[in-house]
């Protein structure tokens, strides 16, 4: 005896979006117009009266999600990190030489440092500074272990690079890579500071080139500069020779 087959349920009309959804496009857009009022006022003058204005909600709704505006601003700029480490991740050509792609980094920071303007640019470096100075207060002190995870997210793609580059003979290995890390951002916060500070344009591409040029035979383990020329020679020397 066959069992009959259970009848088809008839199709259910399509539900509401559950409030969830709901929650994480406010979320979205609190977040937009924070980077916006952030990046245009800065941290201090910024409110979250005006984010919620620009919003069209309340303040309290902004509250509800983010704790507050220190809270809200570390959410804006760790979203912006993800951004760039990101690009750099995804784009990073790891299969080039060790010079390569340090050029790839330095100009990737520089440009998505600058190309939403300097704002956001001037809200991090600011930032990072007051962490620096040993901020007190139980908020500060929050944002400062927090802007300490960044920078370390942020700087990984260098450190693998640069130990990548020591394993290989091609960087030098008797100096700690964290040294050999802030030789690389050092120059580049202080490029950053003069566009910022001295409102200067910058050219990215060249600019970057330009780094990367005085960098690396700083980076440079001392032998390959050697074994670079000694190649030179026996180029020029086949070269001779054929002619």
């Amino acid at each position: 005896m066959t069992r009959k087959a259970p009848p088809l349920t008839p199709p259910q009309p399509q539900r509401r979006a559950p409030a969830s959804a709901k929650s994480e496009q406010r979320v979205k857009d609190i977040l937009r117009v924070g980077r916006e009022v952030f990046a245009t006022t800065g941290y201090e003058r910024a409110t979250t009266t005006e984010i919620a204005r620009r919003v069209g909600v309340s303040e309290a709704t902004v509250f509800t999600y983010f704790r507050s505006k220190r809270a809200l601003c570390m959410r804006v700029i760790g979203d912006w990190y993800d951004e760039i480490i990101a690009a750099i991740e995804t784009g990073l050509p790891r299969a080039a030489p060790v010079r390569t792609q340090l050029e790839f980094i330095v100009h990737t920071h520089l440009r998505l440092f600058l190309i939403q303007g300097t704002g956001l640019c001037e809200l991090v470096l600011s930032e990072g500074r007051k962490r620096e100075a040993a901020m007190t207060g139980e908020h500060d002190a929050e944002f400062g272990e927090a802007f300490v995870e960044l920078q370390r997210r942020y700087t990984a793609p260098l450190m693998e690079l640069l130990a990548q580059g020591q394993a290989q003979g091609q960087i030098r290995q008797d100096i700690p890579l964290r040294l050999l890390r802030s030789l690389v951002f050092g120059p580049m916060e202080h490029m950053l500071w003069e566009v910022v500070i001295a409102r200067r344009q910058i050219d990215v591409d060249q600019s970057a080139r330009d780094l990367v040029a005085l960098l690396w035979p700083a980076l440079q383990a001392p032998d390959q500069e050697l074994l670079a020329l000694r190649q030179l020679r026996q180029d020029l020397q086949r070269a001779l020779g054929s002619s």
